[in-house]
């Protein structure tokens, strides 16, 4: 495997950024780690937490030994504590993930556009990143990985009988009054949305652990998907020994990797 540190211009941050970039490389000789190559290399778009950044999969996870056997990229943006949202009075960086850094990365190393061939994983901010990039853009990813997260980044009141999705979102971010029905950031709509017009259906894996303090947005979101007649979305929850720590995402992201492989 290679790593590339790319530094390049975004555009849409109207700055320079940084993102890690493993690569498949296929040896016969590299010892102690299997790997392969593809024709066409498929992408794991891989997010950070709010605590974090771009290089924080490598240092913490062996994520590169994982995604050796599967001939598989893995891109690592920075997006600061974004909440991988449009800001009102900040950087878009909804925008900058969902859509110009894959074309700036394709146009770098020749990554497949195909979407059987893109997936999209993340924890904690990372996680609802990763579902919310998802389920607005249904037709660019196979699959969505959310680990130690839900639909709502944060603790939930014990009664969620009455919560507004979109209002409340704008708990997290500052949108500055903009009406989120129907955005990207409206994670319910888009959901039902996917099902209702027949669109591309990406697959979910969920996982939380059981000391986790998002777990009651875990289950809020494990409740809502598990409302859908004939699991739709081949949704997975998995609720195992664990808090919001680097064991449990080791183990998980292992976990997601042998999900896309089915």
């Amino acid at each position: 495997m290679a790593l590339s540190h790319t530094h390049f211009f975004s555009n849409v941050l109207g700055r320079g950024v940084g993102c890690e970039v493993i690569l498949p490389e296929k040896s016969s000789k590299l010892i102690g780690m299997e790997t392969t190559e593809n024709d066409k290399i498929p992408v794991l778009w891989l997010l950070h937490g709010a605590s974090d950044d771009e290089t924080i999969w490598q240092r913490r996870t062996s994520i590169e030994r994982y995604a050796a056997p599967l001939g598989l990229a893995v891109v690592m943006p920075a997006v600061e504590v974004s909440g991988y949202a449009n800001q009102a009075h900040g950087g878009r960086f909804y925008d900058y993930v969902a859509h110009e850094l894959p074309a700036v990365m394709r146009s770098f190393f020749g990554f497949s556009a195909a979407r059987e061939d893109n997936f999209i994983c993340g924890l904690s901010m990372g996680g609802a990143g990763a579902l919310k990039i998802g389920l607005a853009n249904p037709e660019q990813y196979a699959a969505i990985g959310c680990l130690s997260a839900g639909i709502f980044n944060r603790r939930l009141p014990e009664d969620t009988r009455h919560i507004d999705p979109a209002k409340d979102r704008r708990a997290y971010v500052n949108f500055d009054g903009r009406d989120l029905i129907g955005s990207e950031e409206d994670l319910i709509g888009n959901a039902k949305r996917i099902v209702a017009e027949g669109l591309p259906v990406p697959r979910i894996y969920h996982s939380c652990g059981s000391s986790d303090f998002l777990l009651d947005s875990a289950h809020f979101t494990r409740d809502f998907f598990g409302g859908f007649e004939g699991n739709p979305f081949g949704y997975v929850y998995e609720e195992d020994p664990g808090a919001h720590t680097w064991e449990y995402w080791d183990d998980h992201i292992q976990r997601f990797l042998e999900f896309i492989r089915k």
